[in-house]
């Protein structure tokens, strides 16, 4: 009998009405990237085995989501395997996305899928945030599975140019996160903090985003 312990993940099934009604045009750039990420991401530390059965659902479908809410050039702090900035930066080719990593390894893939991918709209950084040195200069910032909200804010906020906005992507906890956070709300000067859901009627499982206008 067969370990099954020992039995490559399979990877989930590619929704594929799901997957081209989000990506349009640019759907096969999307399989793309997942299949490398597929091959490759385990090997190079990038995602974990058991993401593999829900790689569209969980991680793709769910970052792509969010792709309409950005507009003009966006950091994606502690991108990794470049979620969400690869899967932002295929949905949406007219946003210049700044994919912010510090790890060697990370940033090599990163580098390596925007040769392969063709994204003249993406430039990789390796700096850590709080050594970001070009000042407020991104219309927005996201960040996702990186940490707490209360934890981002002084990561993410003075990135952003005065009236910019920080796009989060965040899980079921969301506005615990925001009630949590109140001290760094107020030395931060944000306004307009709140939870969106974006995707209903669209991906299987919609994405909640903490938004907040940075002044």
């Amino acid at each position: 009998m067969a370990d099954v312990s020992r039995e490559t993940p399979v990877v989930e099934r590619e929704p594929v009405d799901v997957v081209e009604a989000v990506f349009g045009p640019r759907a096969d750039l999307a399989r793309q990237y997942t299949g490398a990420l597929a091959e490759h991401g385990e090997e190079r530390g990038l995602i974990g085995p058991l993401e593999l059965p829900r790689l569209w659902s969980r991680h793709i479908l769910n970052c792509a989501a969010a792709a309409p809410l950005f507009s003009g050039r966006v950091g994606d702090v502690g991108s990794g395997a470049g979620l969400p900035g690869l899967v932002l930066a295929i949905a949406r080719p007219d946003v210049e996305w700044v994919l912010i990593e510090t790890m060697e390894r990370r940033v090599t893939w990163l580098t390596e899928q925007v040769r392969e991918l063709g994204l003249d709209n993406v430039e990789v950084v390796r700096t850590r945030a709080e050594e970001w040195n070009q000042g407020p200069a991104l219309d927005a910032v996201t960040a996702r599975a990186v940490s707490a909200f209360r934890t981002l804010i002084p990561l993410t906020a003075p990135l952003v140019r005065d009236g910019g906005e920080l796009i989060l992507l965040k899980g079921a906890n969301a506005q615990t996160e925001i009630d949590a956070a109140e001290k760094p709300i107020r030395r931060f000067r944000l306004s307009d903090v709140r939870v969106e859901v974006v995707g209903e009627g669209v991906i299987p499982e919609p994405t909640r985003v903490i938004r907040a206008r940075v002044r």
